[in-house]
């Protein structure tokens, strides 16, 4: 093997972030390294590239046992790392940024010739042939990812990481590396392939790890992994053959239409699709993290701006450029990170309650403090916020409070359609019951809900109807009877769902 890494094991405060974990990979392999949110694989990468040391555990590199201290060192005894972001400069040429570093020198100056001619040469066997006198931002993504990867294999040569290096690219950019990456390993790299496009990973790898919580769960070949397997092994959760799994009401033919998304998408982001949502419902939205769950719902609330289609409701078409303008329009978001979207940890529960009621109204008119404490203190009765008092700093309470609280902010907004991005990602199991039953009492009272889980079991119980999105496309729709664990899982998994 050219990289063999044996019991490897860090560990964070309260977090044990790899437990001894195994991973092998060999010269002319492209192996493909998979898991959800927090299973372990970017910790397995800084371990190995030398951004984090290493608390248990070996890696032996072409026979010989290294620990790398920095990038640098690891680049130096071979292992190079390409990330989605290219980390280069685009202000400097294609030729600065191939040779940064190591430019060739005459008489102690840069020899910008010398440079330029290394450069193409460097290009070479990748079939680019472009001027490498200009602006590297002046380039394609895809191109840049290309010229990325011709540093990190100049400087390095032995194994090439790609970190999601497709996420930003359309299928024939996305063809355009994978020819590159096949070229490398036909001469022999070892390449660690991290993505969320399963597609992708089945057409180009030649093996499969999973990480799940820190720990190696499998490692087959891709050829003979089936594809509803790998998404157990990545979910941690075995298909059961459920016939009525669902406790949720079945979406009713007559629910009045609060909202409607047509023809709705942004190039590289989402592919344009449609939706209807019912006063009242609750929309559920699975698939694999990196599917495009979180574009979808960052889209309909304007943090990005949708490039096609538009969105309406019986009334007249909505402006959605802006969360300002979504939040004008009735729509409320509790994003996914929540300590760094959601609260600002150094103000009190009180401040944080008000302070989309306050944004909405404009600084000029400060809601009395009076006022503000009754807002608070409802709230904090309602859903049962655990705190000593409204002025305790949010940052103090538990996760499941927080949650609550950022809740509490947007309901006191009275908003028509909230969007909960992992609700209960990260709380007790009594805060979880608490939010999945504030959710049914919401949507009884005519909230409509677009919900957001890798839990598959939480979207079973809560949703009316459940969009399944892959690789950035919505790819199947279930309601009723059908929105059960077996078929959410299948449709991930790309297996055939009937119409």
């Amino acid at each position: 093997m050219l990289l063999t890494i044996r019991s490897l094991t860090k560990t964070f405060p309260g977090t044990r972030a790899l437990d001894a974990v195994d991973f092998d990979l060999a010269a002319g392999e492209v192996h493909a390294l998979l898991g959800e949110n927090g299973a372990g694989k970017s910790t397995l990468i800084k371990c190995l590239t030398g951004a984090y040391h290493r608390d248990g555990g070996t890696i032996t590199l072409d026979g010989a046992q290294i620990d790398p201290q920095s990038t640098v060192e690891a680049q130096e005894q071979g292992i190079g790392t390409v990330y989605q972001e290219v980390n280069l400069l685009p202000n400097l040429t294609v030729a600065q940024n191939l040779m940064f570093g190591r430019e060739p020198r005459r008489w102690g100056l840069v020899d910008s010739r010398a440079m330029r001619a290394e450069a193409r040469e460097t290009l070479r066997p990748y079939g680019l042939d472009i001027d490498v006198d200009r602006d590297l931002g002046s380039y394609s993504v895809a191109i840049q990812q290309i010229v990325a990867i011709a540093r990190a294999v100049a400087l390095s040569g032995k194994v090439l990481i790609l970190d999601e290096p497709t996420a930003s690219l359309d299928a024939a950019e996305v063809r355009m590396v994978f020819d590159v990456v096949r070229g490398l390993r036909a001469r022999g790299l070892g390449i660690v392939f991290v993505s969320h496009f399963l597609d992708q990973v089945f057409g180009l790898t030649d093996r499969i790890t999973v990480l799940r919580n820190g720990r190696r769960i499998v490692t087959e070949r891709t050829a003979d992994l089936d594809r509803v397997k790998l998404i157990e092994h990545m979910l941690g959760r075995a298909l059961e053959h459920e016939v009525a799994g669902q406790t949720a009401e079945p979406v009713a033919s007559d629910r009045v239409p609060l909202l409607s998304f047509q023809n709705f998408g942004r190039r590289g982001v989402i592919e344009p699709y449609d939706l209807t949502i019912g006063r009242g419902e609750v929309v559920g939205l699975a698939g694999l993290l990196g599917s495009g769950r979180t574009e979808t719902a960052e889209l309909m609330f304007g943090v990005r701006t949708a490039t096609q289609g538009e969105a309406s409701d019986a009334k007249a078409r909505l402006d959605l450029s802006s969360p300002r303008a979504a939040i004008a329009q009735g729509f409320g978001f509790v994003p996914e990170e929540r300590k760094t979207d959601g609260i600002v940890a150094e103000l009190s529960i009180r401040e944080n309650v008000i302070l989309g009621l306050q944004a909405r109204r404009g600084w000029a008119r400060p809601i009395p403090r009076s006022e503000q404490n009754r807002i608070a203190d409802d709230y904090i009765k309602r859903l049962d916020i655990r705190t000593s008092g409204r002025e305790k700093p949010i940052g103090e309470l538990s996760g499941g409070n927080q949650q609550k609280a950022i809740l509490a902010r947007w309901l006191a907004m009275n908003p028509r359609f909230l969007i909960l991005d992992e609700p209960t990602r990260g709380i007790d199991v009594g805060a979880h019951a608490e939010i999945l039953r504030l959710i049914r009492e919401l949507t009884e009272a005519g909230m409509s809900i677009l919900v957001i889980s890798s839990e598959i079991d939480e979207l079973v119980a809560v949703a009316n109807r459940v969009i399944v999105v892959r690789d950035r496309r919505h790819v199947a729709e279930l309601a009723g009877a059908r929105v059960t664990g077996d078929e959410i899982m299948r449709a991930i998994a790309a297996e055939e769902v009937a119409a």
